[in-house]
């Protein structure tokens, strides 16, 4: 099936973020979204992420009339889609009622893919009564306009023609999608994050480090925010998994190929399970007391600082990036 018109439902960061894209490569995009300020938000958001678009793709012609926002729900327009990004809020319950109006509406062999962030699909299928094998996870990563992966993940019954599609589909719009074999809770680039972010938030609340950064600013970035745990990110493992992943880091770090990778583990295995032993111990507790403290700690650093034009420079050196990697 040729994809030409892309149901989007949800005008949130993300939705409105795959909006802009599918424009960008000449998609019709139908959206749809129940609040009351909906049409607008998603206006404001196309024209805010514009200048990012071109300057992924500098010849494209983004053609805003191709851009239709529908109303509350796609509703008797579903016949019209070739493909749905559904981007509701992470509630089981909503997102049940709400597949099942899509899977009711839409033509057969359309698939139905879902930008939830960590909620398996297999959870919000049991009302789909048409065609439950074409529905799936496509969880992008933030913003969806700009960083490349998609991850695919098929619930048990997701027949292989729709996953087959749902990459294909990506793959033409510029996506990195990755297939997921097995449902996990938050999927694999959101677990992978959870585990660094809680650890940063233990080593600020346990007063290893501070949020604060008294140095001097080297960046456009540093001279609006500057965090000295972002730093340690932004300096070390960002710049080299950027490049090269964990695995490929590592086989690097041992010397090269696979003796080189083992190597490594056993020279830092025992060193790095005491470390292992320590943050276990030492783990952020969620208490509501932890919880304020952490915030006031980076509500700290937020006073003053101009998050719009931290975005747009984020964009900006994402985009130097990934053109220098060839993801774009």
């Amino acid at each position: 099936m040729s994809i030409r018109t892309v149901g989007v439902v949800g005008t949130g960061v993300i939705g409105a973020s795959w909006a802009g894209l599918f424009l960008s490569h000449g998609l019709r995009v139908l959206v749809s979204d129940p609040a009351p300020s909906a049409e607008k938000g998603l206006k404001d958001a196309i024209h805010t992420i514009l200048p990012t678009l071109k300057a992924i793709r500098p010849h494209c012609n983004i053609d805003l009339s191709k851009l239709e926002f529908v109303g509350p729900s796609l509703g008797n327009r579903l016949g019209e889609v070739d493909f749905i990004q559904e981007n509701a809020p992470e509630r089981i319950d909503l997102k049940t009622k709400l597949i099942a109006e899509l899977d009711a509406g839409t033509r057969p062999g359309v698939v139905i893919a879902s930008s939830s962030s960590g909620i398996p699909s297999s959870k919000f299928i049991s009302q789909c009564a048409k065609n439950p094998g074409r529905i799936l996870i496509g969880h992008p990563f933030n913003p969806p306009h700009l960083m490349p992966l998609v991850e695919v993940v098929p619930h048990p019954g997701t027949d292989s023609e729709s996953v087959d599609t749902a990459v294909s589909f990506y793959n033409s719009i510029g996506k990195t999608p990755v297939v997921i074999k097995k449902e996990v809770p938050g999927f694999a680039a959101n677990c992978l994050q959870t585990v660094l972010c809680n650890e940063v938030y233990s080593l600020v609340s346990n007063g290893v480090m501070s949020a604060k950064d008294v140095g001097e600013s080297t960046h456009v970035i540093d001279e609006i925010w500057s965090d000295l745990v972002d730093t340690c990110v932004t300096s070390s493992l960002g710049p080299r998994w950027a490049v090269t992943g964990p695995l490929m880091s590592n086989a690097m770090g041992g010397g090269g190929g696979r003796e080189g990778f083992r190597h490594l583990l056993e020279h830092l295995g025992p060193a790095s399970q005491q470390w292992l032993e320590d943050i276990k111990a030492n783990a952020f507790p969620w208490d509501a007391e932890s919880l304020d403290k952490l915030t006031d700690s980076v509500g700290e650093e937020l006073q003053g600082a101009d998050v719009k034009e931290l975005e747009k420079e984020r964009d900006r050196l994402l985009v130097e990036i990934l053109k220098l990697k060839g993801s774009i």
